[in-house]
């Protein structure tokens, strides 16, 4: 057995012991039952991980990670995740976070077979296509490459909102707010990319609306 894999244990045997010290009923509690406040869907990439960059406790994010955080409502992984958080777990925010530098993204840039990869990128490759005209017009290739991270946020928080369930809640409480985030790999910072839902989904809610009522995912401040 690798050392780096001892590590592990030795790490969390300390993790253990320091939450303890602070709160001898730390675990009992933790055991008990969660409820956070928000779904973080973002990438697997082992650089962004959700609670750390959040400065989040345990039982404070319900988390779920796939390559170039995408939300694919043929996937039922995702749209597990997301109908139990909002069902259950009531989740009061919903929050897709991409990163600079996504090698997702970047793959999808790429004209190259990847395999399995393909009907998976395929998703960003959509997104490349719906905002074509935006992206070629971006002569820098590395300012292109983040404006794509971000376009893909954007259309991964219009995914989640297609959801039935995410519609039905929001009309009876208000929540939950869904929001696009994109983590900066460069700086360490957490950037909302302070997406206008109203005027993204003002042309096509009709389409997508799953209720028969007027909605729009609205920003609230709690």
């Amino acid at each position: 057995m690798s050392q780096s894999y001892k590590v592990i244990f030795e790490n969390n045997k300390k993790w253990v012991e320091s939450k303890v010290a602070e709160d001898p009923n730390f675990f009992h509690e933790l055991a008990k039952t969660q409820h956070p406040d928000y779904l973080y869907i973002g990438c697997s990439d082992s650089r962004a991980t959700a609670e750390e960059l959040m400065g989040a406790k345990p039982g404070e994010v319900f988390v779920y990670r796939n390559i170039a955080n995408v939300v694919n409502t043929l996937d039922m992984s995702s749209t597990a995740v997301i109908q139990y958080a909002v069902e259950h777990l009531k989740v009061k925010h919903i929050i897709v976070c991409g990163h600079y530098n996504c090698g997702g993204v970047k793959a999808a840039m790429t004209p190259q077979d990847l395999g399995l990869l393909n009907p998976w990128l395929r998703t960003i490759r959509d997104v490349y296509r719906l905002h074509q005209a935006e992206l070629d017009s971006i002569q820098d290739e590395n300012k292109r490459y983040d404006r794509l991270v971000e376009l893909n946020v954007q259309e991964q928080c219009i995914n989640v909102i297609k959801m039935a369930c995410v519609q039905e809640r929001y009309i009876l409480e208000e929540y939950p707010i869904v929001h696009g985030w994109v983590f900066d790999l460069r700086t360490g910072k957490i950037i909302d990319l302070e997406i206008d839902f109203e005027k993204i989904l003002k042309d096509i809610q009709k389409i997508y609306n799953l209720t028969g009522s007027d909605w729009v995912m609205s920003r609230k401040t709690k």
